[in-house]
């Protein structure tokens, strides 16, 4: 079992301890449930009633929230509580699932492979003809590799992944079960006999260090690439068309969908369920609200919400408008009254 004093986790937290220097840690928990020997955190004032009643051995907190709090607990008062939990998480966390190396006897892999070293290769796995898989990379049960892939080194690859054929995948990625790179872009022009389907020549490149959610969808290019750049974060079912590219650290939240050819720059995050139109741009640093649809391109650094997507300022003006018209119908409404009382005397 992991231990740490609170004196050993304010060193590695970089942190201000106020309590018992020898208080035995060997958990880390949720500020409502955490024990005596756990550590947990205290980020918001929303949260201070969890607090009571709390048997948490060790309560992280932030300056504003060290002078909300009352003598008792012991606290490490840190810079960024987030970033301090999530490191102490990692502390405690049970060992990481591993595989040794080795391919699986029902897998299929094609002669002509180029196996790293240390590479783990699941149950029913298919790698089809010319790929090459980089060192260190795991490759889940019943997951599909086609012909010519490449993937770099030190990549965990879920079970029931899709990989299709020519795609490039970079190294230190996670894909999550269920993720599809590189189907076909949806792509059909009217013809006379029908839609007739436009050939998706290109690939899917992804970049390193990137994290795919389950059953996302990235599809391949019409011609030449959709990419996903380094350090970018998506979250399970997004799904992102042909020759998009995805700037660095860009975060996708759930069901986000992104249209064909659309350029997402660097730093930005799509909330929840946004939707961005085919051809268009939205700037580094975006930040994009819940449920909000872009049709436009929108500047770096803006913050957009809505549908259609339009700045906070417009989207609160437009928002109150209602309520301020209902205002002037009432006074409105109130002289008239005021004026006809005055006709009738």
């Amino acid at each position: 079992m992991k231990q740490l004093t609170a004196h050993e986790i304010t060193e590695k937290v970089g942190g201000k301890l106020i309590g018992d220097p020898n208080t035995v840690i060997t958990g880390a928990s949720s500020l409502e449930i955490a024990k005596q020997n756990e550590v947990t955190f205290l980020g918001s004032k929303r949260y201070l009633p969890q607090l009571e009643g709390s048997q948490a051995g060790l309560i992280l907190v932030n300056e504003e929230m060290e002078a909300e709090i009352s003598g008792g607990y012991n606290l490490v008062v840190c810079e960024n509580v987030d970033i301090a939990f999530s490191e102490m998480l990692l502390v405690f966390a049970p060992e990481e699932i591993s595989y040794a190396p080795g391919i699986h006897p029902s897998a299929v892999v094609d002669s002509s492979v180029s196996l790293g070293q240390n590479v783990y290769v699941g149950a029913n796995a298919v790698i089809e003809a010319n790929s090459v898989i980089g060192d260190n990379t795991s490759i889940g049960a019943g997951t599909f590799i086609g012909q010519e892939v490449t993937i770099g080194q030190a990549n965990k690859i879920a079970p029931n992944v899709t990989i299709m054929h020519r795609c490039i995948i970079g190294h230190q990625n996670i894909l999550h079960p269920g993720v599809v790179i590189g189907a076909d872009g949806f792509g059909f022009v009217p013809g006379p006999q029908g839609l007739v389907k436009v050939a998706q020549t290109g690939i899917v490149q992804i970049d390193n260090d990137v994290e795919i959610g389950a059953n996302t969808t990235i599809d391949r290019a019409r011609f030449e690439k959709t990419w996903i750049k380094s350090n970018v974060k998506i979250d399970d079912q997004v799904m992102v068309a042909h020759n998009v590219e995805v700037g660095e650290s860009t975060v996708l939240v759930a069901q986000v969908g992104i249209a064909g050819s659309a350029k997402i720059g660097r730093g930005v995050m799509l909330g929840a369920k946004a939707g961005v139109n085919g051809h268009i741009t939205v700037g580094d640093g975006v930040k994009v609200a819940a449920t909000s649809n872009i049709h436009k391109s929108v500047d770096p650094g803006k913050t957009v919400l809505g549908t259609p997507a339009e700045s906070q300022r417009e989207f609160m003006y437009r928002y109150s408008l209602p309520k301020k018209i209902k205002r002037l119908t009432d006074k409105l409404d109130a002289l008239k009254k005021e004026i006809q009382e005055l006709k009738n005397k």
